[in-house]
């Protein structure tokens, strides 16, 4: 019995050994190298807002205070979907899929920063230059990550008013039936809102409005990435980024609402989108 359970013991011991040497030591530069390298596909970086801003009213500071946080949400959710997607699309991937949704969202909660800034005082200029963000692969900017986007946003804008869907049911002509990728359509927000406050109607109808760009885009994107990644493609890199934008522009109506009224609930069941062919 002793000289089965030393044998045991030095089985077991083995194995740890072996695990060890398996997990590698901060110093060992073999295999696990590339496997550390495979499951590090880099980080996202984005210009700091906060200390570009000017004085805020103190009226204003909880809404600034807010959105500066959301900044800080939008950037760490891009970073977890940069690591759920290593490996995944083309060599355009992180950028249709990550840095273009997360600059679109960028622009929006920053623009509501300078809204909010201006209703007490001056409102701040030029603050959307800091909406681009970069991938960063051993410090240093993936290139041409932030050039891309301006163009980009500027492409998307074009494309969707020459004829890209609204949400309506429209599919649109020309290219969609070229590609035959489909049509990105969403619930309707408006006929599911009570009765709108007089105070609150033109924050409502502008978040409304916002609804209908934000399908446009996504629209556009799928337009502009025919072919690329593989079968989680759309879901991952267009329907999850837009229902993320779509839960943001919803959940500011109903605040808004809810400001001189009771705020409605249950909006966030019309946030995702689905792909009709």
């Amino acid at each position: 019995m002793a000289i089965i359970g030393g044998a045991a013991a030095a089985v077991l011991s083995g194995a740890v050994i072996a695990g060890s040497a398996l997990a590698g030591t901060p110093g060992d530069s073999s295999g696990t190298q590339n496997a550390r390298t495979l499951a590090d596909p880099g980080t996202i970086t984005c210009p700091d807002v906060k200390s570009q801003l000017p004085a805020v009213p103190a009226s204003a500071q909880a809404e600034v205070d807010r959105n500066l946080a959301l900044l800080d949400t939008q950037i760490q959710e891009a970073n977890t979907r940069l690591q759920n997607t290593v490996g995944q699309g083309g060599e355009n991937f992180v950028q249709n899929a990550i840095l273009g949704p997360l600059k679109d969202k960028r622009v929006s909660t920053i623009d509501r920063i300078a809204i909010a800034i201006g209703r007490q005082g001056t409102k701040p200029t030029g603050l959307d230059s800091l909406a681009a963000c970069a991938l960063n692969t051993g410090g240093a900017a993936a290139s041409g990550a932030a050039s891309a986007t301006p163009g980009d946003t500027a492409t998307a804008s074009a494309t969707a008013s020459s004829g890209a869907d609204t949400g309506t049911g429209d599919t649109g002509s020309g290219s969609a039936d070229a590609s035959d990728v489909g049509t990105i359509t969403c619930p309707d927000v408006k006929s599911q809102l009570p009765a709108v406050p007089a105070s609150a109607q033109a924050e409502v109808d502008r978040n409304l409005a916002l609804l209908d760009t934000q399908i446009q885009e996504a629209n556009t994107r799928l337009q502009n990435t025919v072919g690329q990644g593989g079968e989680n493609f759309v879901q991952n890199a267009i329907l999850g980024p837009l229902k993320d934008k779509r839960v943001s522009t919803i959940d500011r109506i109903a605040i808004a609402i809810g400001r001189q009224g009771t705020k409605p609930t249950g909006l966030d069941s019309l946030a995702a989108c689905t792909l009709t062919k």
